[in-house]
């Protein structure tokens, strides 16, 4: 390689399919490749590994082994996801293809080519391994939705260093407790980011942040507001200041499939984000697999996922996905009704988007504003329609399909977690023969063993609700949770051995589709997004005037569910309009603005079973104004009907502040 050129092809690199020359099966195929995959596993995943590049091939594409996760995939081939993601296409005419349009908030707009892409990425890793990082440390990123984000994650794995990228939107104890947990060296930020119509001070936060992370070292900084910002001497850089100034190469860091990519926190039942460990080689394996399997994507598609990259969607289908398939995509930073509520249907209409991915939160959302927006726009280019991050209802795929789609596109509806790397179970597109059933995410995909099951672990007749459970390992299936091995067996394998549970209730009807009925935790979802009560709760604790907390997730027309707090004050406080205020932004200050409590009230005591266990599920039933559950376990009948009262009231005084 030389002087910003591009790689040569390496030796035994097979040229990848053209994108056009890419299908979905029919009915028939389907039920081939799901048999072939459950029959002979090796057989099915070699002609997917063929169209990858691996720098050295040892051993089977699985090993089984007796403990979770169950084998290894890949264990022994050496490769790069930068790589694949990148290089691979400099050598091929793709080079001078649009890897990604991108448009700011206040209008901006940039086209970065695959070669431009590759330079960039090349730049950011000759900095951050002049800034000391190498092979296994973690760097931490902190960005807007700008192309820096997208770069930062690929100059991280061409150096085999791991990424963990925090949501733009958590503040600063959050960001400090991830950095904290993954121990980071190395955090990449920017001055600001736009958002909503404001700037975000993402630096102000950072800075916050760091006071607490002995870990991090360095400081690399962006520009996109150009607002000032103070610096640390001797830990903040700019990157424009240190950054090479011409064209760099620096060759991939080759590493065993097995090789962490990248931690992503996700919440669980206790008040500790998990860190979710991905491979390279299985993850980059279903990336590939699935973008091409569920979008189907051709060489004129503009495909646009509205994802953040600081959740998994964004990770697998803005930055990686679409890469490995050598597509186009569209990358938008701000929200979608800044300035005006058509935003979105702009932007389709402009780039020609042709694939749209995005959540049923957003879409309920638009129904709310209103017909007249998507109508007045121009949006025949889109061909396929995509919704993800939770049970999307029927009324909601109705009026995307109608008056997004105008009837004419598939809606592949998908269900996946931040743990399973990338999409499970979802309709493909060129499957037109079976017909989409609104709310339903049809079937696994082929490689995919999903059941669902009682608490036993025993088949639930069609029609019955039961629990999801995937019953084999799959290449994208993460590979541990950070520091912590005993809670990733015990959160995902201990309940049925052998199988990964994902903790959410489902049900498959007469036909064999399925149906995602929400999960079977202490776990939310807001606006699609995991959050655990207890995480919530410990932060509620941290005010000096909360004594105890108990956090539920109501069910909400437009965001899925909000959270709902019910909180007892320590003696010397006063439950006030002015202190519920206080605690509401305490969470928004502590967490982030998607963790704040919708609504937050006070008792004396919380409804809990004898061995104190607190029952959420019946403050569900208060807030929600359902009947009660079973009480049985109840240890005082009281606290439930003071909690009733303390609710009702809050409601009272909603009203009166409404009137």
């Amino acid at each position: 390689m030389s002087g910003g050129d591009g790689p040569d092809a390496p030796a035994g690199l097979k040229e990848a399919l053209p994108i056009s020359a890419h299908h979905s099966p029919g009915i028939t195929e389907l039920g081939a490749l799901r048999r072939r995959a459950r029959e002979d596993p090796e057989g099915f995943w070699r002609p997917l590994v063929e169209g990858l590049y691996w720098h050295e091939r040892a051993g089977p594409i699985f090993a089984p082994r007796p403990d979770p996760p169950y084998g290894q995939w890949l264990k022994g081939w050496t490769t790069n996801l930068c790589y694949n993601a990148v290089d691979r296409w400099i050598a091929t005419p793709r080079r001078n293809q649009v890897a990604f349009y991108w448009e700011g908030e206040p209008g901006d707009r940039r086209a970065i080519s695959y070669f431009e892409l590759y330079r960039e990425v090349n730049r950011l890793a000759a900095t951050m391994r002049q800034l000391g990082v190498g092979v296994g440390d973690r760097v931490s990123i902190y960005l807007p939705m700008i192309p820096e984000a997208i770069v930062a994650l690929l100059a991280t794995v061409r150096l085999g260093a791991i990424h963990s990228v925090v949501f733009g939107g958590f503040a600063a104890q959050a960001l400090a407790d991830r950095i904290n947990d993954s121990r980071s060296r190395l955090v990449v930020t920017a001055d600001g980011g736009f958002r909503a119509g404001r700037t975000v001070e993402l630096k102000r936060i950072v800075d916050q942040a760091l006071a607490q992370t002995p870990s991090v070292e360095r400081v690399l900084l962006f520009r996109r507001t150009g607002a000032p910002v103070p610096l640390e001497e001797g830990r903040d850089v700019w990157y424009d200041s240190v950054a090479p100034a011409g064209p760099v190469v620096v060759p991939p860091v080759w590493v065993d499939a097995t090789h962490p990519s990248f931690i992503l926190y996700t919440s669980g039942t206790t008040g500790k984000p998990k860190g979710a460990v991905h491979s390279t080689g299985g993850y980059m394996l279903w990336l590939d697999y699935t973008t091409r399997a569920v979008f189907d994507l051709h060489e004129r598609d503009v495909f646009w996922c509205t994802a953040d990259l600081g959740w998994v969607t964004g990770h697998s289908y803005v930055a990686y996905g679409p890469l490995l398939r050598g597509a186009t995509s569209l990358v938008y930073e701000g929200a979608p009704t800044t300035p005006a509520p058509d935003r979105w249907w702009k932007l389709i209409e402009h780039y020609g988007v042709s694939v749209l991915y995005t959540s049923p939160t957003a879409i309920r959302s638009f129904i709310q504003l209103g017909d007249a927006w998507p109508g007045s726009h121009d949006l025949s280019s889109l061909r396929l329609l995509g919704s993800v991050g939770e049970p999307i209802n029927p009324e909601a795929w109705l009026w995307y399909d109608e008056r997004i789609g105008r009837k004419r596109c598939p809606i592949v509806d998908t269900w996946w977690q931040t743990e399973t790397g990338g999409i499970l179970i979802s309709a493909q597109p060129g499957n037109a023969v079976t017909p989409l059933k609104p709310g339903s995410a049809c079937f696994p995909l082929p490689g995919v063993d999903a059941a669902v099951v009682d608490e036993h672990g025993r088949p639930v007749a069609p029609g019955q609700k039961g629990l999801l459970v995937i019953r084999r390992p799959w290449p994208g299936q993460f590979i541990g949770l950070w520091g912590d091995p005993e809670r990733y067996r015990s959160v995902y394998f201990d309940r049925f051995p052998g199988w990964y549970y994902p903790a959410d209730f489902a049900l498959q009807d007469r036909d064999g589709y399925y149906w995602l009925l929400g999960r079977a935790d202490e776990v939310m979802k807001i606006a699609g997004h995991r959050l655990a009560t207890a995480e919530l709760e410990d932060i509620l604790i941290m005010h000096p005037a909360v004594a105890e907390s108990a956090v539920i997730g109501r069910s909400d027309a437009i965001k899925g569910e909000v959270p709902v707090a019910c909180v007892i004050l320590r003696p010397g406080y006063a439950p006030t309009p002015k202190l519920r205020e206080e605690l509401r932004e305490h969470v928004r200050t502590s967490l982030g603005p998607i963790a704040v409590p919708a609504q937050l009230y006070f008792v004396a005591r919380l409804p809990k079973t004898r061995s104190a266990k607190i029952m959420r599920r019946l403050l569900r039933d208060v807030v929600e104004e359902r009947p009660l559950g079973d009480t049985t376990t109840l240890e005082d009948d009281t606290s439930l009907e003071e909690a009733r009262r303390a609710y009702a009231e809050l409601q009272r005084e909603i009203d009166r502040e409404r009137r």
